[in-house]
């Protein structure tokens, strides 16, 4: 390890006889400090140790003619120390702002200060736009500014890397079998004149556009973020309206477990909501549907504002997305590292959006069968399973 020269800084050093001024520089190679000495006319050697980036000033003592002489710095390392300690808050402050688990503890921490408080609404309005205005404030502030000139300083790397990422992931679709002009259609192998301006670059593309409305390359992006957003609410919303019916049928008490019920009862009573039916597992779950309204839109507003703004809205915090809007990576949007492997990430794209769509034309099927049958899916399905030949569709007819 070479070692590392730091910048010379003036020491007043303090004898029994006078005080002079100094100047020396340090080294530090392997954990051992090297000392690089400038003498002064009468011969006193004056040190001032630094390690790493941080420095730390130190009383040391050498002898002048059998006296000690001690070499003190001036008030200037307060200042250092002051700025080191706030560039190491700082690199704290984005690693945890970067944390996915971050975000789980505060939620769960939110749920037990709401309970301790009695649920009072202005807390539970000022919880949920906590992680909007709390990210604001924290860009704002000289921790916040320290973050993002340390990120800027990273960038020309970071970037390079991401660069060499993304060409990866084109290599990747290329050799995929789901991806380019070989990718299999919606017809199969029925001959037909599929749209030119689907050439394959995007996952889940089967040529099927009969109305053409990604025929400007601008269209087809942001149609195509919008295929991909609704299809991921529709799988959280797919699995969601199913686990409080499977929940309730097995005891545990949900107050209202049929996912379309549970908007009119919250109008019509005082229902309480709790998650997994657990008492007290709650933020909003007690108060009305316009409160529950309002939390929903300080929570979502500003993840939308940030999917508005485009990836690099979160920099001003510390945190570089390397990937794309609709796949930005990093730790808090790719924990299991999935994006690591580009032959892995293309396919599971793939698997994405075609789960994506399923569960999209699943949540249709659950408003068609709520509007038919009045029951909840869970019911609809054990009640076809047990008597197929009469609990159809033959028979709402």
């Amino acid at each position: 390890m070479s070692s590392t020269i730091f910048q010379q800084t003036p020491l007043a050093c303090l004898s029994l006889e006078r005080s002079i001024q100094l100047r020396k520089t340090t080294t530090l190679s392997r954990g051992k400090l090297n000392s690089h000495i400038m003498k002064s006319a009468s011969n006193i050697e004056c040190y001032r140790p630094t390690f790493g980036s941080t420095k730390v000033y130190s009383t040391l003592s050498s002898k002048q003619n059998g006296r000690v002489v001690f070499c003190k710095a001036n008030n200037n390392n307060k200042d250092s120390l002051s700025e080191d300690e706030g560039e190491a808050a700082a690199s704290v402050l984005a690693k945890i702002v970067a944390n996915p688990l971050f975000y789980i503890v505060a939620g769960i921490a939110s749920i037990k200060l709401v309970a301790s408080l009695d649920e009072q609404v202005g807390v539970i309005v000022l919880l949920s736009a906590l992680p909007v205005v709390g990210l604001t404030l924290i860009s704002k502030s000289d921790a916040g500014k320290k973050v993002e000139e340390a990120l800027k300083e990273k960038l020309p790397e970071l970037e390079a890397a991401a660069a060499d990422m993304k060409e990866e992931q084109a290599s990747a679709r290329e050799r995929s079998p789901w991806y380019g002009p070989n990718r299999p259609k919606f017809l199969g192998p029925l001959e037909f004149d599929y749209p030119t301006h689907l050439e394959g670059q995007l996952a889940g593309d089967y040529g099927f556009d009969p109305l053409d409305l990604g025929k400007k390359p601008e269209d087809l992006a942001k149609y195509s973020e919008a295929e991909l957003l609704h299809a991921r609410w529709a799988m959280l919303g797919a699995i969601g309206a199913l686990i409080p019916e499977v929940l309730a049928m097995n005891g545990v008490d949900l107050g209202e477990p049929i996912w379309w019920k549970v908007g009119y009862e919250k109008l019509t009573s005082d229902l309480t909501l709790n998650y997994a039916g657990i008492e007290g597992f709650r933020i909003a779950g007690k108060q009305g549907l316009w409160i529950i309204a309002a939390c929903q839109l300080f929570l979502m507003g500003g993840p939308e504002y940030a999917r508005y703004v485009g990836i690099k809205s979160l920099e001003p915090v510390g945190i570089f997305l390397p990937g794309t809007v609709n796949y930005p990576g990093s730790p808090l949007f790719d924990p299991l590292k999935l994006s690591d492997d580009a032959d892995r990430l293309v396919d599971q794209a793939v698997i994405e959006i075609k789960h994506g769509r399923i569960a999209m034309l699943t949540m249709l099927g659950y408003y068609v069968q709520a509007i038919v049958t009045q029951k909840g899916p869970v019911e609809n399905l054990l009640d076809f399973i047990a008597d197929p030949m009469h609990n159809n569709l033959f028979l709402y007819l």
